[in-house]
């Protein structure tokens, strides 16, 4: 036997578990440190463009008419303003946030159907807030 043979070695599934450990808990750090930076603020405006807009197409366009349908896929717990813009005309959807309301916004660039056979370019936009 030589004698670097009793020297420190590991069992690859020992080194494995290690290796394991390590990662989980920078993981776990990485994730507190991101929540502390940005001080617990929730990103709800895209989710909530994305749904809304979901139920706002028909057709590969919006259709303003289903805003009241596409109102109701906000998220619980929250109020919502939806805007529809296109060709110089505006549609809504629920009440407009209180001066002072913490809200977070979103919009987004569509195909706005305006009449049957005539789309023109818009933007949906949405508030949220408590």
């Amino acid at each position: 036997m030589s004698r670097s043979s009793g020297r420190g070695q590991v069992e690859p599934t020992a080194a494995l578990v290690v290796l394991l450990a390590v990662t989980a808990a920078v993981s776990t750090y990485a994730i507190a440190l991101d929540g502390a930076v940005r001080g617990g603020k929730r990103d709800i405006a895209e989710p909530t463009l994305d749904r809304v807009v979901g139920t706002l197409v028909t057709g590969g366009v919006v259709d303003p008419e289903r805003r009241r349908r596409a109102h109701r896929s906000g998220p619980s717990g929250y109020r919502l303003n939806l805007t529809v813009a296109a060709g110089g005309r505006r549609w809504y959807a629920g009440p407009a946030p209180p001066a002072g309301a913490a809200s977070d916004g979103a919009s987004r660039p569509v195909g706005v159907r305006l009449s049957p056979g005539r789309v023109r370019a818009g933007r949906v936009a949405v508030e949220v807030w408590t």
